[in-house]
């Protein structure tokens, strides 16, 4: 049982999240920046949660690179939905697994909590990130040895898709791994919904 979804840039798609989760209001969500810690995206960072805001969520912020595990642990079980801002996919990584919340956050997936990722929260769902390396600097996460993602997908995403600043990048991955990955290609307007087995690219 998932309930998931996975987008590029957040705000554009708000739409989406109201048709498949209409019930929002007085909700609870933990929002988890950490991948915009290495990238300096404290910017975005507001644009998300004053979204999320918007829609009449109470934002809980979890940053696993400083939060304990019994932290992590109470606010991923208490919280109704589950939010992965975008950054760098490696450092997220390397600090999701630092403190074990790789597996809190996969445990609540498949448990049906409401999962949002957002690009570096999208591709973290993969059976493993290295895919995507063209998208972000590696060196970011110097302790990060093993590239196993949450794997609650069985499909790679492919986040920025013709992106101004990005969308060089995606093609790379394209022209990279096309033949030997199922990978899911969405531009930043449009979102993939996973309900249970059922997986659905959905446009604003």
């Amino acid at each position: 049982m998932k309930k998931m979804l996975l987008v590029s840039m957040f705000q554009n798609v708000t739409g989406i999240l109201k048709k498949v989760e209409p019930e929002l209001k007085n909700k609870t969500v933990t929002y988890i920046p950490t991948a915009s810690k290495a990238e300096k995206l404290g910017f975005f960072v507001k644009i998300g949660k004053w979204t999320l805001r918007r829609l009449g969520l109470t934002v809980d912020e979890l940053d696993t690179s400083f939060a304990s595990y019994e932290t992590a642990k109470s606010k991923l079980e208490k919280n109704d939905i589950i939010y992965v801002a975008g950054g760098n996919t490696f450092y997220l990584l390397q600090e999701l697994k630092r403190t074990g919340t790789d597996k809190l956050l996969a445990d609540e997936i498949n448990k049906g909590k409401l999962y949002i990722g957002e690009s570096a929260g999208a591709i973290l769902t993969a059976p493993d990130i290295g895919y995507s390396a063209e998208m972000d600097n590696v060196g970011k996460a110097p302790d990060l040895k093993d590239y196993s993602g949450l794997n609650v997908v069985d499909f790679y995403v492919v986040p920025h898709y013709k992106n101004w600043e990005m969308g060089k990048a995606a093609q790379i991955i394209i022209d990279k791994f096309s033949e030997s990955l199922d990978l899911k290609v969405i531009n930043d307007k449009q979102a993939i919904f996973i309900d249970n087995d059922k997986v659905k690219i959905l446009d604003k």
